[in-house]
């Protein structure tokens, strides 16, 4: 196979990456917890919760993915070189991110 595979258009994209930040949690668990913890004000730490952490961590991911268009592992490994030595922790970064990966999947499973 050549290339890499391309999103077909910005809409598609958008609608791939708010189905990922959404996920079952939030759709089943999020009115129980509201509920339980105050209804209004838990939104508004939950929506500050986001802007504060979520947004910079999904810009950064998908300034990372933009660039290395590779898989985790290789991609802090790749973006690193000029960073650090051959023996680079970097990588151990996508093993992070493929074991949680991993992890939430396996909780989706026992929640769907």
């Amino acid at each position: 196979m050549t290339g890499h595979s391309q999103w077909s258009n910005q809409g598609v994209f958008l609608l791939a990456a708010i189905g990922s930040a959404v996920g079952l949690g939030n759709i089943w668990k999020f009115p129980y917890i509201v509920g339980e913890n105050g209804g209004g004000a838990f939104v508004l730490v939950y929506l500050l919760c986001i802007v504060l952490v979520g947004m910079p961590v999904l810009i950064a991911e998908i300034a990372l993915g933009k660039s290395a268009q590779s898989n985790p592992v290789s991609a802090f490994s790749n973006l690193a070189v000029g960073a650090c030595k051959a023996d680079c922790f970097w990588a151990l970064f996508g093993y992070v991110g493929i074991v949680s990966e991993f992890l939430t999947l396996s909780f989706y499973s026992v929640v769907a």
